[in-house]
């Protein structure tokens, strides 16, 4: 495809765009670009759509790629916004299929957040469900003080 695509736009499988194959790849810099085109017209645009008609009182917004993004959350709900960061080493995400692309990878949609956010918890994801599970609990816990 050469136009911005979103999978509702243009008929795509939904469930295949989420995983890791060639299909999601085919159009992964078209749904880039067409998400670049959507915030720079509306930057609030997407994180608007995570919220909408959330009533639950601990939210997760998952994949969250921008600075823009997490200022966005901060500024429409301040101190409550706990950012999370989930880690793997290289070798790690390279078992798990990963493969670099120049233009994707190194594009702001994949590193927005590698600098400029100071993360609440930083959780480590190298495949030790135990260290994970612990990790994880304590967020849990952190959550269920602050209700």
């Amino acid at each position: 495809p050469t136009e911005p695509c979103s999978p509702q736009e243009h008929g795509l499988d939904f469930q295949r765009l989420l995983d890791a194959s060639a299909y999601k790849e085919m159009f992964r810099q078209d749904m880039i670009r067409w998400g670049e085109e959507k915030r720079r017209a509306d930057p609030g645009f997407f994180c608007r759509a995570a919220v909408e008609g959330a009533l639950q009182p601990v939210w997760v917004v998952s994949d969250t790629r921008r600075l823009s993004d997490v200022e966005w959350f901060q500024d429409a709900y301040g101190d409550v916004v706990q950012t999370v960061r989930v880690v793997a080493t290289e070798e790690t995400r390279k078992r798990r299929n990963w493969v670099f692309v120049t233009g994707v990878d190194d594009a702001e949609s994949e590193c927005g957040l590698d600098q400029g956010v100071a993360f609440d918890w930083v959780i480590t994801n190298d495949g030790d469900e135990v260290a994970l599970g612990k990790q994880l609990e304590m967020l849990v816990q952190s959550l269920h003080r602050s209700l």
